[in-house]
C-alpha cells in the first residue's frame, strides 16, 4: 500500500462503541475514509453512515454483504463481546485487516481462532485496547523498557468502580457478553499489567466472582438503578494469577463496590530496581543513595510518543497507530497474541471461580 493511497473502511456493529469511540478516531486519521456501516439495527447504520461515511458510503444489515465488497481494506468488530470471534475471522478469510474491540472473545478457544485467522489471511488483526495509548502507560512502558524497574514480579491490575454499572445494551446479559466487569473492564487493566511487565506466559490462577450488589434498589449508581431481573453477570470479580517465571498478579474488577478509592483500567508494578503506579498521576519509587525515594512525573508536559503523529487523545492515537501500522505493514502496538493472553487469563480467573480450584493453564 502507497502512502498516498486512501484506507478504506468498514464499521460493523454501530452501537454504543463504534460512536463513543470507534467512529469519531476513525474520522480525525488523515488518509483514512468510512465507506460502509453495517448495524443489525439498520437505523443506527444509516445514521453513522450520515453522520462519519463519505457520500456514497453504503449501509448494511448483514456483515457478510458488506465483507464482499472488495475495495474495502479494514473493518472495526464493535459488537457485543459474543460476535468478536466469527465476525472477525469472516472479515480476515474475506481480505481485510480488522481491529476488533476488547475483549478478543468471549474465552480462549474462540480467539485462537482468530489468531489463525489472521495467519492464515496474511491480514493484521489487532484488539481494541486504548489504554496503552495513555501519555501515563505510555511512560510507563518506556521505562520499563530502559530497564528502570529490573525484573517485574508483582503487579496489580485495579478496575474498580464504586457505582458505576452499564444499564444499557447488553453490558449486563451474560450470554452475550460473557461476564461483567471483568471482562468488561478488568481487562483493560490486565492488558495494562501483562504490557508492563512484557510477560504472556501465565501457569495458574485462582479466582473468585460476586453477584452481592445484583438485586439492590435505590443503587446510587452513576447512570441510574440497573435492573436486577437483566443484571445476570458477576458485579465484582477478583483474581490472583502466577506466571510461568513466578511473577504474580493481583487482578481486582468491579462494577459496584463499597470501596471509597475506585480506580479504573490502572496498573502497579514492583521490580527489583524500582516500582511504579497510577495512584497519583505516574509515581516511581526507588532507592537513591540507600534512601527511599518517591517520584512524580509530570504528565502535563509534552513527551517523548512511540510513533509519529501522536496526539492527546488515547482514543486517536489508537486508530493513527493502526493505520500507520497497515501502511507501513508494521505490527500494530497490540498484537493478538498478547490480547490471547488477557482472555487466557480472564477465562481462568472465570473457571475458577465456578469451580472453587485452582486453574491451571497447562492442561
Amino acid at each position: 500500500m502507497n502512502a498516498s493511497d486512501i484506507i478504506r473502511v468498514g464499521i460493523i456493529g454501530c452501537g454504543g462503541i463504534a460512536n463513543g469511540k470507534h467512529m469519531p478516531s476513525v474520522k480525525q486519521v488523515p488518509g483514512v475514509e468510512m465507506v460502509a456501516f453495517c448495524d443489525i439495527v439498520i437505523e443506527r447504520a444509516e445514521a453513522a453512515a450520515k453522520q462519519y461515511g463519505t457520500p456514497d458510503a453504503k449501509v448494511y444489515s448483514d456483515y457478510k454483504k458488506l465483507l464482499e465488497d472488495k475495495t474495502i481494506d479494514a473493518v472495526h468488530v464493535c459488537t457485543p463481546n459474543r460476535a468478536h470471534s466469527f465476525i472477525t475471522v469472516d472479515a480476515l478469510d474475506s481480505g481485510k485487516h480488522v481491529i476488533c474491540e476488547k475483549p478478543m472473545a468471549i474465552n480462549s478457544e474462540e480467539a485462537m481462532k482468530m489468531i489463525e485467522a489472521a495467519k492464515r489471511s496474511g491480514k493484521k488483526l489487532t484488539i481494541g485496547y486504548q489504554g496503552r495509548q495513555r501519555a501515563d502507560s505510555q511512560f510507563m512502558k518506556m521505562e520499563a523498557m530502559k530497564g528502570t524497574f529490573g525484573d517485574i514480579y508483582y503487579a496489580e491490575a485495579i478496575a474498580i468502580r464504586r457505582r458505576a454499572v452499564p444499564t444499557w445494551g447488553v453490558f449486563l446479559n451474560e450470554y452475550e457478553q460473557g461476564g461483567g466487569p471483568l471482562i468488561d473492564i478488568g481487562t483493560h487493566a490486565l492488558d495494562l499489567t501483562l504490557w508492563m511487565m512484557d510477560n504472556y506466559k501465565p501457569k495458574y490462577c485462582v479466582g473468585t466472582t460476586y453477584h452481592k450488589l445484583n438485586n439492590d434498589t435505590q443503587t446510587g449508581n452513576a447512570w441510574g438503578d440497573w435492573d436486577p431481573e437483566k443484571f445476570t453477570v458477576e458485579d465484582s470479580a477478583f483474581g490472583f494469577v502466577v506466571m510461568e517465571n513466578g511473577a504474580t498478579i493481583n487482578l481486582r474488577s468491579s462494577w459496584a463496590l463499597n470501596y471509597a478509592d475506585p480506580r479504573e483500567a490502572i496498573t502497579t508494578i514492583c521490580g527489583t530496581k524500582a516500582g511504579a503506579d497510577m495512584l497519583d498521576g505516574v509515581r516511581i519509587n526507588s532507592i537513591i543513595s540507600g534512601r527511599q525515594a518517591l517520584t512524580k512525573v509530570n504528565m502535563s508536559a509534552g513527551g517523548v510518543a512511540f510513533y509519529d503523529g501522536a496526539t492527546s487523545n488515547p482514543e486517536v492515537n489508537e486508530q493513527i497507530q493502526w493505520y500507520n501500522a497497515i501502511r507501513n505493514n508494521t505490527d500494530p502496538c497490540v498484537l493478538p497474541e498478547q490480547a490471547y493472553c488477557v482472555t487466557q487469563i480472564l477465562e481462568g480467573i472465570y473457571k475458577s471461580a465456578e469451580s472453587g480450584d485452582i486453574y491451571r493453564f497447562d492442561k
